[in-house]
């Protein structure tokens, strides 16, 4: 899949906004994918990443003729997702669901790499996998996760570095038998 470019991605935002439609399938196709990683990672859960990712959508493109691009548009949309992502597991919080018994991620046909991935970066403090997730496995900018996240720079710098702490010791901790948190 070719990956467009953040001044694309703004470019196709701004004309979307003005009511162009090619721009706007332009703009989901372009960011679909980020999102879905993105709302997956944050949610802990991959079966509810397309609905979430669909809401994102929902709540952006009408947003986009008041886009004012004082940020990247891909940022502006993962900043949507997150606050979506967080309205999710508030409303989850107030009325709580019968628990099925397992606390596992369903995975659609991963390799084992990825599975073990999922799992490592799941089980991450949720802040420290939100950056983690953007700036290591979305691409963005220390500065670009920085507004996504509603924080400062060196915040981003220091989950990010925690992170990869947190990942190491799990990695050893489980290749020594020792026990996996």
């Amino acid at each position: 899949m070719l990956r467009c470019d953040d001044a694309e991605i703004t470019s196709q935002a701004l004309r979307a906004g003005a009511g162009d439609r090619a721009a706007t399938e332009a703009f989901v196709r372009a960011t679909q994918a980020d999102v879905r990683r993105f709302v997956a990672y944050l949610a802990g859960d991959v079966r509810l990443a397309d609905d979430l990712a669909q809401e994102t959508y929902l709540r952006a493109l009408p947003a986009l003729a008041r886009f004012e691009h004082r940020s990247p548009a891909r940022a502006w949309l993962l900043s949507v997702a997150r606050r979506v992502v967080a309205d999710h597991i508030r409303s989850l919080r107030a009325r709580p669901r019968p628990h099925n018994g397992s606390d596992t991620v369903d995975q659609v046909d991963p390799g084992f790499a990825e599975v073990v991935l999922n799992e490592l970066v799941g089980a991450l403090d949720p802040e420290r996998r939100s950056a983690f997730v953007l700036t290591q496995l979305l691409g963005l900018s220390y500065a670009e996760a920085a507004e996504v996240c509603g924080c400062p720079i060196g915040t981003i710098r220091s989950r990010v570095a925690r992170a990869r702490e947190d990942l190491v010791t799990a990695i050893h901790d489980d290749r020594t038998g020792r026990r996996v948190s």
